[in-house]
């Protein structure tokens, strides 16, 4: 913008002969602030457009985002297990790596050989067993006019499917599908897995090197937290599944209960689903001891509910008081939400994805970006931290 205004030089000056007087043209800049809300406006519309963006192309590649986070657990494991064998066996660290998969590959191997002979067996036992206990609890509930199972719940499902050629076909199509999709997503997460453990440092500089130059020391000190929790958090519940696991099997066992290992299996992974799982284990063991009298129906879910209120009471908050420290609602909160919108891999993460998730939250949202430090985490500092 140009305005014109007129000298203010005295009338004196004019008579000794110097220079008339004579419009000046002034320019003065344009509207900064103007401008400075426009930028701001934009940069504000193109930060929401591209979180929009990414939320979208994350919820359509949610299934595909956590068979990678899950490859990232399972590394977590093996540097875990890697780092333990340092104090026993003076070997570099991928000698390490590559004896524990073959102890792990060795017990895998040995599990499934022990396992194939007697989990069908005492699965065909359970299922039978809580196929005569459906079936009872139906006939007790018409009696009140509670049809449970709706007016075809012929529990004979050998005989449901054979009826029906092209329904057997459909549903063993899909039995079919789903096992092959299973299995697949198993590999991929064993091979991501052990790509991680052996090269942990490149894998880890690739994401870092998308930050700033100036952010890059402090990125990389988070993502080596992260996997500090991951590493401590699938330990933990390595410890809690197998205490689990014998401490129920070898209970029912006693009491005499059908199949006690496959009861106390489910028992030990169903704490892998905190609060949620360890309820719905209740069911098949309720359900197994029912038709054999009302004592040891008593007993085992005494027993089974003694049994789990000291591991989710006294055993799991000591092993996991290492790793993360999580309020038990948010923890409610995450499962159900992540339940509802990734299904069962959500469930099953929903525990390690709110531990990583707290360590961001904290780290870059809190204290870099508040700048409040007061709220910072006790776990261990970035110095002891180690890629997963």
């Amino acid at each position: 913008m140009a305005i014109r205004r007129r000298d203010t030089r005295s009338m004196s000056d004019v008579r000794t002969g110097q220079e008339q007087p004579r419009e000046v043209v002034v320019r003065e800049p344009p509207d900064q602030g103007m401008t400075d809300r426009r930028r701001g406006f934009l940069a504000t519309g193109l930060a929401l457009l591209a979180i929009c963006v990414a939320l979208f192309l994350v919820w359509q590649t949610a299934s595909s985002l956590l068979i990678i986070f899950a490859g990232v657990l399972f590394a977590a494991f093996l540097d875990a297990a890697a780092r333990a064998l340092a104090l026993i066996i003076p070997l570099n660290r991928v000698w390490r790596l590559t004896f524990v998969l073959l102890l792990f590959s060795t017990m895998v191997g040995l599990g499934l050989a022990w396992g194939g002979g007697k989990l069908p067996q005492q699965t065909r036992i359970l299922l039978e067993v809580m196929d005569v206990q459906f079936d009872i609890l139906q006939q007790r509930l018409l009696t009140y006019g509670v049809d449970l199972l709706g007016p075809e719940s012929g529990r004979d499902f050998a005989q449901w499917l054979l009826s029906d050629q092209g329904r057997f076909f459909s549903h063993a199509q899909l039995v079919l599908g789903r096992a092959s999709s299973f299995l697949t997503g198993v590999l991929v997460i064993a091979f991501l897995g052990i790509l991680f453990a052996f090269d942990p440092t490149s894998h880890r500089e690739s994401l870092v090197m998308l930050t700033k130059p100036s952010y890059r020391a402090r990125t990389r000190s988070v993502m080596n937290e992260m996997g500090n929790v991951l590493r401590l958090w699938f330990v933990g519940q390595l410890i809690r599944i197998i205490l689990m696991t014998l401490c129920v099997w070898v209970a029912l066992y006693l009491i005499g209960l059908p199949g006690p290992f496959v009861l106390g299996l489910q028992a030990g992974l169903s704490n892998f689903v905190p609060y949620l799982g360890p309820i719905l284990a209740a069911i098949p063991i309720a359900l197994v001891a029912m038709p054999l009298g009302a004592s040891l129906l008593i007993w085992a879910v005494v027993i089974y509910t003694i049994i789990q209120s000291i591991e989710g009471y006294v055993i799991g908050p000591l092993i996991q008081r290492q790793a993360v420290e999580i309020p038990p609602a948010w923890t409610l909160v995450a499962i159900v939400l992540l339940g509802a919108m990734l299904g069962v891999m959500g469930i099953a993460l929903a525990m390690p994805l709110v531990a990583v998730g707290r360590v961001a939250i904290i780290r870059f949202y809190v204290e870099d970006y508040l700048g409040d430090n007061s709220g910072r985490m006790s776990n261990k500092g970035p110095s002891q931290m180690g890629a997963p």
